[in-house]
């Protein structure tokens, strides 16, 4: 009987990994709005989000952690600070955006890691939109602090950078089984919300509240169980390799 069993009574650290789930906008913070319809990218997202969270905790592998778990402004410094504080593991926002009349008709789900220079013009507009929502929120800007120019920071950023990439990888290819996905699914840019040199971080854009078809997945439960399920597929790819050091 002096297995692990034995020393459960005296409650261990929890050494699970943690998992931030972000679920983007909030508050005075609508995001994107669908059409004439009274759908909002914040509420959409949120529900995603906790039905993410909902699955992720079902595993008991991982600890879960929300930015937001109701209808409040976020700031996005705070998002990446929460992050950090949390020590997590992976970072995962959650978006569905929305192409400006007259852009086409884009669909599809994408998925943004950061980069300094934007992987296309579609990209860049995004994360300018995105880094916007702080103004919206009435943040004061000037208040950031720049960023440290170190060594050791860039070492972690790029150590970082390869896993946010490969985690990107890993869920694409679990999404694209369930979910339409944008031409070209994999983009970068440089999101102010993916910005922690330690965690890495993706910014899922669930698909385009501006196209119909899109739009009808995303107020789908049975969509949005089945893209739940394939992500949570993805973040136990992940961590299975990274525990197993490869």
């Amino acid at each position: 009987a002096d297995g692990p069993a034995a020393t459960a009574s005296t409650q261990p650290p929890d050494k699970r990994p943690v998992i931030v789930i972000d679920p983007g906008h909030g508050g005075v913070d609508n995001g994107t709005q669908a059409g004439g319809a009274d759908i909002m990218e914040k509420n959409l997202v949120l529900g995603f989000g906790l039905a993410l969270r909902d699955r992720m905790e079902k595993s008991g592998k991982y600890r879960v952690v929300m930015t937001r778990t109701d209808d409040t402004f976020i700031a996005l410094a705070d998002r990446v600070k929460i992050a950090r504080n949390e020590g997590a593991s992976l970072f995962v926002s959650i978006h569905a955006d929305a192409l400006p009349r007259g852009e086409g008709d884009a669909r599809g789900a994408t998925i943004y890691t950061l980069a300094d220079k934007a992987s296309d013009a579609e990209a860049q507009r995004l994360a300018d939109a995105e880094n916007k929502s702080d103004a919206i929120g009435g943040v004061n800007l000037a208040d950031e602090p720049s960023e440290v120019a170190d060594i050791l920071i860039d070492l972690v950023q790029r150590e970082t950078r390869t896993f946010s990439n490969r985690f990107a990888r890993t869920l694409m290819g679990e999404m694209k089984n369930t979910v339409r996905m944008h031409k070209h699914p994999l983009k970068s840019a440089g999101f102010r919300v993916l910005k922690a040199p330690d965690v890495p971080s993706v910014l899922v854009e669930l698909g385009y509240v501006s196209n119909k078809g899109d739009l009808e997945h995303l107020v789908s439960e049975s969509w949005r169980n089945k893209t739940v399920g394939s992500m949570a597929q993805a973040i136990d790819a992940f961590f299975a390799k990274r525990l197993a050091g490869k």
